[in-house]
């Protein structure tokens, strides 16, 4: 019976969790080819910066028409992107830490994870805020702001997934947890790459 109610309970969860469909940004006005250069645009960036390019291309491909062919849009969509994906992962972690019968390392697991992925979903928030004021004089001092919070979220998201790495726990609640977590590690990882893409390139310019 405890086994069936936490089957129950996660099911539960993970409907409210992915019951929020995403939106496409491409716009009936946005001719095909521009679309397409777009498009080429974002997976060529993707596979030449990130660590996870597919992830990166398919998480961003989608927000082309916005994007365009602009290095800041980019950078700036990636970090959008995770911010919200580490949201949902947050309303996850409180989720999980309330469903009954878990183990007491468990619980304790998920909720140094709750503080964890709140700290991260406060750092790209900075992050996002700080890109607004990237330009002219300060842009140094910005960029390496904002890579600074970015790479605080990173560490935020691998210091939760260090508390489920020893141990035996719920075989199940460990397995939902760590891919949502690493997913959104993957998607600010790309985040940070392509900020700092952004970053390197335009204190190149003259």
């Amino acid at each position: 019976m405890e086994t069936s109610f936490l089957g129950l309970a996660l099911a539960a969860i993970l409907i409210l969790q992915f019951s929020t469909p995403i939106n496409s940004s491409f716009s009936a006005t946005t001719s095909l080819p521009s679309r397409n250069k777009y498009i080429e645009y974002i997976k060529t960036s993707c596979y030449k910066t990130t660590i996870y390019p597919k992830l990166c291309y398919h998480t961003l491909a989608i927000y082309a028409s916005t994007i365009k062919t602009n290095p800041k849009l980019l950078a700036k969509t990636a970090l959008n992107v995770s911010l919200i994906n580490t949201k949902s992962t947050s309303r996850l972690m409180i989720r999980v830490s309330k469903i009954p019968a878990l183990e007491p390392r468990l619980v304790a697991a998920v909720l140094d994870c709750v503080e964890e992925v709140g700290d991260s979903v406060y750092e790209l928030q900075r992050s996002i805020e700080e890109m607004g004021h990237a330009g002219g004089s300060d842009f140094s001092k910005a960029m390496s702001d904002i890579e600074t919070w970015v790479s605080a979220a990173l560490t935020d998201d691998d210091t939760c997934l260090d508390g489920f790495a020893e141990g035996v726990m719920n075989k199940k609640v460990t397995a939902i947890v760590k891919r949502h977590v690493q997913r959104i590690a993957r998607l600010t990882s790309n985040a940070l790459a392509l900020v700092n893409i952004y970053a390197s390139t335009q204190a190149n310019l003259p």
